[in-house]
């Protein structure tokens, strides 16, 4: 068997060969071999250590650039025929990445359930010390474990990892979607109450990468992913999603959440969850935007953005620029090519139109992995309280929530160590002025939820596509257009979800014949229902 020898946030693997791929494919799914001794909080740091949140080349590039942020319409594309295809060699590493360590993620599911056999195997008295690490870890699976739910529906998790009882390699079932959504809302709550009444240790201080050993934020971080998760269901679910959110709102003292603490011009740094790169980190989203074209996307600029003027256009595009008589000229305007060019009046044309701007994403080491914002947290808010509750509430919301999103895009700018030229975040009253125009402001929106999913899909961006995509696919806001001529027949259209990679299809066949008539790319999501 294989044994792990975590460290600080580091381990090593010792295995021998395997006689086949199905083999290797076997061990993604089976209880992870532990060492005699095992570490819980190097298991907790290796969970947190992932490729799949940090702003890293095979998370940006080869996943959220091509499949959720063309879907959503986040990042630019070429309109080739096969755009909406989504690329199963990439899909496969995003499917093993969650279930396994060793590629370009933590394997989540493997480190957390390394951290069960520890734990359940450890001294009572030392249980007590390590209780800590495992509510923990268990917000972190979650988070990664629902937005696999997000892009595929039903996915193998009650049995992944697990080794039964009789010691023999027995491959998981599928999990129903809406049953593991359940389950996601259930365990958060009781991690949000945990972290609310628990003490923080000096070892788990050491060892928490993300949050510095905070119990208040793990507390925040909880509840937050929490209402997310209700706002995602409320669609199929509504007297679950609003009984639940409107208690948290209602209590804000027991039911704390990484809200800013309603300041506009807050620090994300001190209150947002955000995994900030570690100093051995060389694969970085300037090496995702090394390759490839990143330019402005149609709708999001020309539609939304150009028409309020909005604050946060400088620090996230750049005019762009061209050769004229032998001279470097910058475009004198802010334009995003149309949505519906060819592939060859793109490639004509792209000297003339907006890309994405350098200090902020091109030429940024020090992105940060972004997990939840104090302006999507307000969406949520400016969500429930519009449906459910006070419309009052949902303006003030909203407005704080827009905000808090031009200070976040201002801070990332300002992350830029290359000497490039950041931008000031502007004056109170400009920004207020930006609320305030008729395209954005809440009290004049004649579709005021409209309004907010479309600023709240505005706000995740290139960095948080997959959120932007399963919100996009919830509400049906904003009103993209997509070009359908000239596609691969049965690729015309963006999918409603990811279908399952082929190497899970083959080495998991007993138990994916559970679930293939569901696996479609016109299938949808349980809480798509609109």
């Amino acid at each position: 068997m294989k044994k792990y020898i975590i460290g600080m946030g580091l381990f090593v693997l010792v295995a021998g060969s395997f006689s086949s791929c199905k083999k290797e494919l076997e061990e993604k799914y089976t209880n992870p071999e532990k060492s005699t001794t095992a570490s819980i909080p190097g298991f907790f740091t290796a969970m947190l250590n992932n490729d799949r949140v940090a702003a890293k080349y095979w998370n940006v590039r080869t996943f959220l650039s091509i499949g959720p942020g063309v879907y959503a319409q986040t990042s630019y594309f070429s309109n080739g025929n096969t755009v909406y295809q989504q690329n199963d060699g990439y899909t496969q590493q995003y499917w093993d990445d969650f279930y396994s360590p060793g590629g370009n993620g933590s394997g989540s599911m493997a480190q957390y359930r390394s951290m069960e056999v520890a734990y359940n195997e450890a001294p009572d008295g030392e249980k007590a010390t390590k209780e800590i690490f495992m509510h923990a870890g268990k917000v972190v699976l979650i988070e990664q474990a629902a937005k696999m739910v997000d892009l595929w529906g039903d996915i193998p998790y009650t049995e992944a990892g697990s080794l039964p009882t009789n010691s023999t390699i027995t491959l998981p079932k599928y999990d129903d979607q809406q049953a593991l959504y359940t389950s996601f809302i259930a365990d958060l709550k009781t991690a949000a109450t945990y972290f609310k009444n628990a003490q923080s240790t000096a070892e788990f201080a050491k060892y928490d990468i993300l949050l510095s050993g905070s119990v208040d934020k793990w507390a925040r971080y909880a509840n937050s992913l929490r209402l997310r998760l209700l706002m995602r269901i409320s669609n199929v679910d509504e007297s679950t999603a609003r009984t639940e959110a409107l208690a948290m709102l209602n209590d804000p003292a027991n039911f704390p959440l990484v809200d800013g603490g309603d300041v506009a011009a807050y620090n994300p740094r001190a209150t947002d969850i955000l995994l900030s790169p570690l100093t051995n980190s060389v694969s970085t989203l300037v090496d995702a935007f090394k390759e490839g074209s990143w330019y402005a996307t149609d709708y999001m600029l020309n539609k939304v953005m150009l028409p309020a003027n909005d604050p946060r256009i400088p620090v996230i595009y750049d005019k762009g620029s061209k050769t004229v008589n032998g001279r470097l000229v910058q475009n004198p305007t802010f334009r995003a090519m149309p949505y519906n060019f060819t592939t060859a009046q793109q490639e004509s044309s792209f000297a003339d139109y907006a890309l994405v701007d350098s200090a902020t994403f091109l030429l940024n080491a020090s992105l940060p992995g972004i997990l939840i914002t104090a302006s999507e947290v307000n969406f949520l808010k400016a969500e429930a309280q519009e449906r459910w509750g006070s419309t009052a509430a949902a303006k003030t919301a909203y407005d704080l929530a827009l905000k808090q999103s031009v200070s976040f895009y201002y801070y990332l700018n300002n992350l830029n160590t290359s000497g490039i030229k950041t931008e000031t975040l502007p004056a109170a009253s400009v920004i207020q002025e930006f609320v305030e125009s008729p395209s954005v402001a809440y009290a004049t929106a004649t579709n005021k939820l409209a309004n907010i999913y479309t600023q709240k899909w505005l706000h995740f961006g290139i960095l948080q596509a997959t959120e932007a995509w399963s919100e996009y696919r919830r509400t049906n806001t904003p009103a993209l257009l997509f070009v359908t001529t000239g596609k691969t027949s049965g690729f015309d259209v963006p999918p409603n979800r990811l279908i399952y990679p082929s190497g899970e299809k083959s080495y998991n066949s007993a138990n994916y014949a559970a679930v293939q008539a569901k696996d479609t790319r016109v299938n949808k999501i349980f809480w798509d229902v609109n």
